[in-house]
């Protein structure tokens, strides 16, 4: 670690626990600052607080109380999820006090360099292939952020002979101030979280922070065919490595007669890539720039690509059974996803989808569900997509109650050669805690399909 005095002695509120805010929480006490952390879950059904209490640090539960700004906070750090809106938030921006995520504090004390990678769609796959590209490098990678490992807590033990791949979202970009990567891939930018962000320029700026601090010794790997990604690039510090799947450039990656380049340099041929879907080769390119950058080998690549299948609850294949393909797309938590996993098949796919209503329509998704063979619909969304499945004049349409229901349904009016998809196009929190146990449930149900 650096900067490890940075934190003493200063008097900081960590709102919101899961995975996040435990980790910071335990950091910060770590290196000498008083913490306070608040959460809305009740302390005897709080075991994050509970363990935090052990450890000596203060915890207000079961609520959000704007008393506890009776003393004076050196910084908040916030949960990802809290929105702006939060009454607590609102008074700590109100009093002047700096309102940051855990990724901030795994910038200032990351001894190691750090790519972070950020887009509406894509980010993981990328962050994966980065991390695997770079395996057996000079440098030893460690991945952490969105993707499931807590990059505050993958930063304590990082140190200058380690590169930290790191996904983040628009929501923890937003919480920074000195947040500094050495490379910064920006994949894309779609219509995602406006409930949260408000507009689609609003989302593009929070996403664009992750250039904020790159100085011209750092770089950045930028969509060529993104004009909006391009233009929040427009004005950035730092060199800029661009990425095409449609055109050639000079300084980056492209595609040309059906073979991947960098700078010139012949990499591989699309054929020989297992990754499925013409979609990931936006990302295939992203990370081999920021691969390259980073110190990986063109034959390290190579073997990258020719066997990474893909990420979990990200068009995983599960498994087979009856001449039935069963992939799970649990990540799919919007309708630009959705579209994304669907082009992916030339099979008749039977799609699942539904979730939290966070009340839009689905009119978006129509040209993508006349594709589908059928739909099986359950959660809070069910009827909005049984009305744009029937605008789309998809053969079947079944709603059921849960997503274990979803697969045997969906199963039953499979036929030989049929793809059934997870792919919801909506969150998961109208029946689950996250994605993934959504993608799990649905891995279960289909195993249990299969006995």
């Amino acid at each position: 670690m650096k900067n490890i005095d940075y934190f003493n002695g200063k008097v900081i509120l960590v709102i919101g626990l899961a995975k996040s805010g435990l980790a910071a929480g335990k950091l910060l006490h770590k290196l000498g600052a008083k913490v306070v952390v608040n959460d809305q879950k009740p302390l005897a059904e709080n075991l994050q607080a509970l363990e935090l209490q052990q450890l000596g640090v203060e915890v207000i539960c079961g609520g959000h109380p704007l008393s506890i700004f009776e003393r004076d906070f050196d910084l908040v750090v916030k949960n990802p999820g809290i929105p702006y809106s939060n009454p607590l938030i609102q008074k700590a921006v109100e009093k002047g006090i700096s309102v940051v995520t855990e990724i901030e504090v795994a910038s200032i004390i990351s001894e190691a360099d750090m790519i972070a990678i950020t887009g509406s769609n894509g980010k993981t796959t990328t962050t994966t292939l980065i991390y695997e590209m770079l395996e057996g490098s000079n440098r030893v990678p460690l991945i952490a952020g969105n993707i499931g490992t807590v990059a505050c807590e993958v930063a304590e033990k990082a140190s200058v002979e380690n590169v930290l791949v790191t996904e983040v979202s628009s929501f923890q970009l937003m919480g920074t101030q000195q947040f500094h990567p050495k490379i910064a891939v920006f994949l894309n930018l779609f219509d995602a979280h406006l409930d949260y962000h408000g507009t689609r320029q609003d989302y593009g700026i929070a996403k664009a922070k992750i250039f904020a601090n790159l100085t011209e010794e750092d770089f950045c790997v930028v969509n060529a065919d993104d004009s909006e990604v391009m233009m929040l690039a427009q004005n950035i510090v730092g060199q800029k490595l661009l990425f095409s799947v449609k055109n050639y450039v000079e300084n980056g990656a492209y595609i040309e007669d059906r073979f991947i380049y960098f700078q010139n340099e012949k990499i591989i041929a699309i054929e020989e890539i297992v990754l499925p879907g013409a979609h990931n080769l936006e990302n295939i390119l992203a990370a081999i720039c920021a691969a390259k950058l980073a110190g990986a080998t063109t034959k390290r690549i190579v073997e990258v690509l020719t066997t990474f299948a893909g990420v979990k609850h990200r068009t995983q294949f599960v498994t087979t059974i009856n001449n039935r393909k069963f992939y799970n797309d649990s990540k799919a938590t919007n309708m630009l996803a959705t579209k994304v996993a669907v082009s992916a098949f030339d099979e008749p796919i039977i799609l699942l989808a539904g979730g939290l209503d966070r009340g839009n329509e689905f009119d978006e998704l129509i040209p993508t569900l006349k594709k589908v063979k059928g739909v099986v619909l359950y959660g809070e969304t069910a009827s909005k997509l049984e009305k744009a499945a029937k605008v789309a004049e998809v053969s079947f349409i079944k709603i059921v109650n849960t997503v274990t229901e979803a697969v045997s349904t969906a199963y039953e009016h499979s036929e030989c050669g049929d793809v059934i998809l997870l792919s919801p196009a909506c969150a998961s929190w109208d029946q689950f805690k996250t994605f993934e146990e959504r993608g799990e449930t649905f891995i279960k149900a289909v195993y249990d399909l299969e006995k």
